[in-house]
Protein backbone atom coordinates (compact mmCIF):
# COMPACT_ATOMS: atom_id res chain seq x y z
CA UNK A 1 0.00 0.00 0.00
CA UNK A 2 1.12 3.55 -1.02
CA UNK A 3 0.65 6.54 1.46
CA UNK A 4 1.92 9.38 0.64
CA UNK A 5 0.89 12.98 0.76
CA UNK A 6 -0.76 13.73 -2.53
CA UNK A 7 0.66 15.42 -5.64
CA UNK A 8 -2.37 16.22 -7.06
CA UNK A 9 -3.66 19.18 -4.23
CA UNK A 10 -0.97 20.92 -2.38
CA UNK A 11 -0.61 20.30 1.45
CA UNK A 12 0.41 23.63 2.85
CA UNK A 13 0.44 23.12 6.56
CA UNK A 14 -1.53 25.52 8.53
CA UNK A 15 -2.54 25.96 11.72
CA UNK A 16 -5.75 24.40 11.82
CA UNK A 17 -4.58 21.67 9.34
CA UNK A 18 -4.63 18.49 11.19
CA UNK A 19 -1.27 16.20 11.49
CA UNK A 20 -0.29 13.69 9.04
CA UNK A 21 0.24 11.34 10.89
CA UNK A 22 -3.56 11.88 13.21
CA UNK A 23 -5.34 11.94 9.60
CA UNK A 24 -3.32 8.26 9.10
CA UNK A 25 -4.54 7.16 12.32
CA UNK A 26 -8.05 8.60 11.65
CA UNK A 27 -8.31 6.10 8.49
CA UNK A 28 -6.92 3.04 9.93
CA UNK A 29 -9.29 3.21 12.81
CA UNK A 30 -12.03 4.13 10.02
CA UNK A 31 -11.12 0.78 8.19
CA UNK A 32 -10.89 -1.58 11.38
CA UNK A 33 -14.20 -0.32 12.64
CA UNK A 34 -15.43 -1.29 9.37
CA UNK A 35 -13.96 -4.55 9.09
CA UNK A 36 -14.99 -5.56 12.61
CA UNK A 37 -18.59 -4.02 12.42
CA UNK A 38 -18.03 -2.09 15.45
CA UNK A 39 -20.40 0.77 15.64
CA UNK A 40 -18.93 2.28 18.94
CA UNK A 41 -16.39 2.66 17.16
CA UNK A 42 -17.78 4.28 14.07
CA UNK A 43 -19.81 6.63 15.97
CA UNK A 44 -16.16 7.92 17.99
CA UNK A 45 -14.15 8.29 14.45
CA UNK A 46 -17.02 10.40 12.78
CA UNK A 47 -18.29 13.62 14.04
CA UNK A 48 -22.09 13.68 15.29
CA UNK A 49 -22.62 15.65 12.57
CA UNK A 50 -20.72 14.32 9.75
CA UNK A 51 -22.37 13.83 6.69
CA UNK A 52 -21.53 10.88 3.93
CA UNK A 53 -22.37 10.85 0.42
CA UNK A 54 -22.37 8.14 -1.85
CA UNK A 55 -22.16 8.92 -5.94
CA UNK A 56 -24.64 5.88 -6.02
CA UNK A 57 -28.13 7.82 -4.87
CA UNK A 58 -26.58 11.10 -4.47
CA UNK A 59 -27.71 12.06 -0.96
CA UNK A 60 -26.55 12.78 2.56
CA UNK A 61 -26.05 10.20 4.82
CA UNK A 62 -25.87 10.41 8.47
CA UNK A 63 -23.31 8.60 10.91
CA UNK A 64 -26.31 6.11 12.03
CA UNK A 65 -27.03 5.44 8.40
CA UNK A 66 -23.66 4.87 7.63
CA UNK A 67 -24.19 2.17 10.51
CA UNK A 68 -27.07 0.65 8.95
CA UNK A 69 -25.25 0.32 5.77
CA UNK A 70 -22.24 -1.09 7.35
CA UNK A 71 -24.53 -3.92 9.09
CA UNK A 72 -26.19 -4.19 5.85
CA UNK A 73 -22.44 -5.03 4.18
CA UNK A 74 -21.71 -7.34 6.87
CA UNK A 75 -25.09 -9.25 6.72
CA UNK A 76 -24.58 -9.77 2.37
CA UNK A 77 -21.08 -10.75 2.76
CA UNK A 78 -18.33 -13.11 4.79
CA UNK A 79 -14.94 -12.34 5.74
CA UNK A 80 -15.31 -8.32 5.12
CA UNK A 81 -12.02 -6.84 4.01
CA UNK A 82 -10.75 -3.91 2.60
CA UNK A 83 -7.57 -3.59 0.52
CA UNK A 84 -6.12 -0.22 0.65
CA UNK A 85 -4.73 0.42 -2.74
CA UNK A 86 -3.59 3.75 -2.30
CA UNK A 87 -4.22 6.16 0.82
CA UNK A 88 -2.97 10.08 0.50
CA UNK A 89 -2.84 12.60 2.83
CA UNK A 90 -4.29 15.90 1.22
CA UNK A 91 -5.33 19.11 2.78
CA UNK A 92 -8.06 18.44 5.45
CA UNK A 93 -8.04 15.32 5.20
CA UNK A 94 -7.06 12.07 3.14
CA UNK A 95 -7.89 10.72 -0.21
CA UNK A 96 -8.09 6.33 -0.70
CA UNK A 97 -8.58 3.54 -2.96
CA UNK A 98 -9.61 0.72 -1.71
CA UNK A 99 -11.10 -2.62 -2.89
CA UNK A 100 -14.25 -4.08 -0.64
CA UNK A 101 -13.71 -7.97 -0.48
CA UNK A 102 -15.85 -10.83 0.92
CA UNK A 103 -18.11 -13.75 -0.07
CA UNK A 104 -21.57 -13.90 -0.76
CA UNK A 105 -23.99 -16.63 0.54
CA UNK A 106 -23.87 -17.75 -3.03
CA UNK A 107 -19.56 -19.14 -1.96
CA UNK A 108 -18.80 -16.25 -5.10
CA UNK A 109 -15.80 -14.42 -4.28
CA UNK A 110 -17.42 -10.98 -4.20
CA UNK A 111 -14.60 -7.81 -4.67
CA UNK A 112 -15.68 -4.04 -5.52
CA UNK A 113 -13.32 -0.97 -5.66
CA UNK A 114 -14.10 2.32 -4.09
CA UNK A 115 -12.73 5.40 -3.65
CA UNK A 116 -13.24 7.72 -0.59
CA UNK A 117 -12.44 11.45 0.06
CA UNK A 118 -12.66 12.27 3.69
CA UNK A 119 -12.61 15.66 5.71
CA UNK A 120 -10.74 15.18 9.52
CA UNK A 121 -10.89 18.00 12.18
CA UNK A 122 -9.63 17.51 15.94
CA UNK A 123 -9.17 13.81 14.88
CA UNK A 124 -12.21 12.48 13.69
CA UNK A 125 -13.81 12.38 10.44
CA UNK A 126 -16.64 15.46 9.24
CA UNK A 127 -17.66 14.00 6.09
CA UNK A 128 -17.33 11.32 3.24
CA UNK A 129 -17.75 11.31 -0.17
CA UNK A 130 -17.35 7.49 -1.55
CA UNK A 131 -17.18 6.89 -5.48
CA UNK A 132 -17.78 3.27 -6.75
CA UNK A 133 -19.76 1.64 -9.52
CA UNK A 134 -23.12 0.95 -9.25
CA UNK A 135 -23.08 -2.07 -11.63
CA UNK A 136 -20.44 -3.73 -9.16
CA UNK A 137 -23.10 -3.60 -6.51
CA UNK A 138 -25.41 -6.04 -8.13
CA UNK A 139 -24.07 -9.11 -6.43
CA UNK A 140 -24.97 -7.60 -2.98
CA UNK A 141 -28.66 -6.97 -4.36
CA UNK A 142 -29.89 -10.53 -4.56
Amino acid sequence: MAIHVSRWLPVVKDKNMEDPITVLAVADRFIDAWKQADADALRNIYAPDAYIWHNTHDQLQTVEGNIKSMFWIHRKLSGVNFEIQRRDVIQGGFFQQQVLSGTLASSEKFTMPACVICKVEDGRITSLEEYIDKKQMRPLMV
